[in-house]
């Protein structure tokens, strides 16, 4: 069910709530504008721009009372941390470092320490562009990587320069697009490809997926993000093919909600982390490309049941 849209004033590619408690009805969308020379830019709490440089920011203004007045975004530090574009970041489970990819196939670790940006590492992880990076939230110092050079790799940031801990580079059709952890299952990864397909891995067993788990969702699968409170449900961005809501279990993952009322490439989404909804109610948030349009919605399962 729809409950609100709107136009936003640059291409749309990422939307994200607030993950914290009195703020989670926070929406953020971020754009950039095409342009036929030059760089796109567009603004992020964590910016990863296309010139190179890394920006964070901290939201002044906002007060921690039952009805928070409005904020806005004050600007702590930026720093060019590299020649190649900025194509992606993570934040590691501690909100301590975050992971940067690179259009030359390089990742970076970079720490904030007293308001300036210092990188702790860099190593050259792919052959083309690297477009997902995940820290693993239970065991911090690994880190995955995701290229389009159909590769899936992971690295132990324990070493200097960092190690290979596995890279799979066949069973991607295409280049690798996300990557999102299973935020209950410590043996659990998932990755969306180019290639159609949403993959779930066991990390005990990484030559090839899980057996018989992986979905094809008819349109490259750009963004992954799991539930905040159901276990084994995720929302996936599948760019010319809308958005859809899966299933992920013991059995064959299966789209139990496709939704479609996006005209162009389907980028950005998120599920609001509010506790006050009705048990299994969800608010998502959603945003594509061409149109330049975000849509607020609720999905028709009752995820209770599911």
């Amino acid at each position: 069910m729809d409950v609100a849209h709107c136009y936003l004033e640059g291409n749309a590619d990422a939307v994200e709530f607030c993950l914290h408690d009195g703020y989670q009805h926070v929406l953020a969308a971020s754009t950039y504008t095409l342009q036929e020379v030059g760089s796109n830019v567009g603004p992020l709490l964590a910016q990863a721009d296309a010139d190179g440089y890394l920006r964070i920011y901290s939201l002044e203004g906002c007060s921690n009372e039952e009805k928070p007045r409005g904020g806005f975004l004050n600007e702590v530090c930026g720093e060019k941390i590299s020649s190649s574009m900025c194509l992606f970041l993570d934040w590691n489970p501690a909100a301590t470092s975050i992971s940067v990819g690179l259009s030359d196939g390089s990742v970076s670790i970079i720490t904030l320490a007293e308001s300036k940006i210092e990188k702790l590492l860099e190593w050259k992880a792919h052959d083309f562009e690297l477009w997902t990076t995940c820290f693993d939230i239970h065991q911090p110092q690994l880190v995955y990587t995701g290229s389009d050079d159909c590769k899936f790799s992971c690295w132990d940031m324990r070493d200097n320069p960092s190690g290979m801990v596995f890279q799979n580079s066949k069973v991607h059709k295409m280049g690798v697009c996300c990557i999102a952890k299973s935020p209950t299952d410590p043996n659990t990864i998932l990755t969306g490809s180019y290639d159609e397909y949403l993959r779930v891995w066991d990390l005990r067993c990484i030559s090839r997926p899980v057996n018989e788990t992986s979905v094809c969702l008819g349109g490259g699968v750009w963004r992954i993000k799991h539930h905040p409170f159901v276990s084994g449900l995720v929302l996936a961005a599948c760019m010319h093919n809308g958005f859809a809501i899966v299933k992920i279990g013991d059995e064959k993952p299966e789209v139990v909600e496709a939704y479609s009322q996006h005209g162009s490439l389907a980028y950005g989404a998120d599920w609001q982390r509010a506790k006050l909804l009705p048990r299994g109610s969800t608010i998502v948030a959603t945003c594509s490309f061409y149109d330049r349009l975000l849509r607020v919605w609720r999905p028709k399962s009752d995820f209770c049941c599911i």
